[in-house]
């Protein structure tokens, strides 16, 4: 684990909770469009990062301001606990409140993580946020961690990594693969 500050150890141990955005993060931001379908490159490292955050307890949403088939049908994949594409119809702070509201959670156990403007909300809020190498300079000003790997190439498995290694979860994973 890197060195990190007695502050962010703190906010890691807290975490119950792993948002993030979608086009940026969990991809390189890039979208390819052709005829009736859209397709979106994700990295299978983020996806494991993602299963073995859920196994170890942690719930996982996804919050994207674009609605995307391509989005919905990873996620269904990964199993993920929540997805929220919600257009314009709110702000991606309505969209958690909402979901912070629904499951009785609070902003303190909330790690979000974000690459643009867009996500600012949430970033200002969440109890642990996480801006992605590549981000958007006003992304990674608000972040209290920013990742080494940009979005779409290991950010969210840098950032879960991080969380479980904080919580002592990280240690039994290593050890039941190793078997």
């Amino acid at each position: 684990m890197p060195k990190i500050s007695r502050q962010l150890t703190a906010r890691l141990k807290r975490i119950n909770l792993f948002l993030c955005d979608v086009d940026g993060v969990l991809t390189d931001g890039s979208i390819f469009v052709g005829g009736e379908r859209e397709f979106k490159r994700f990295n299978i490292r983020d996806g494991l990062g993602i299963i073995v955050a859920r196994r170890a307890g942690l719930r996982v949403g996804w919050v994207s301001a674009r609605p995307s088939l391509a989005t919905k049908l990873r996620a269904d994949e990964l199993k993920i606990d929540f997805l929220v594409q919600q257009g314009d119809s709110v702000s991606k702070t309505g969209a958690i409140e909402n979901l912070l509201a629904q499951e009785k959670l609070n902003w303190d156990t909330v790690c979000f993580v974000g690459d643009d403007i867009i996500d600012l909300g949430p970033l200002t809020r969440a109890g642990l946020a996480v801006a992605v190498g590549d981000g958007v300079a006003e992304a990674k000003a608000a972040a209290h961690y920013v990742t080494k790997a940009p979005g779409g190439r290991g950010a969210v498995r840098e950032t879960i990594e991080l969380i479980l290694q904080a919580q002592g979860k990280w240690e039994p994973f290593l050890k039941q693969y190793a078997a």
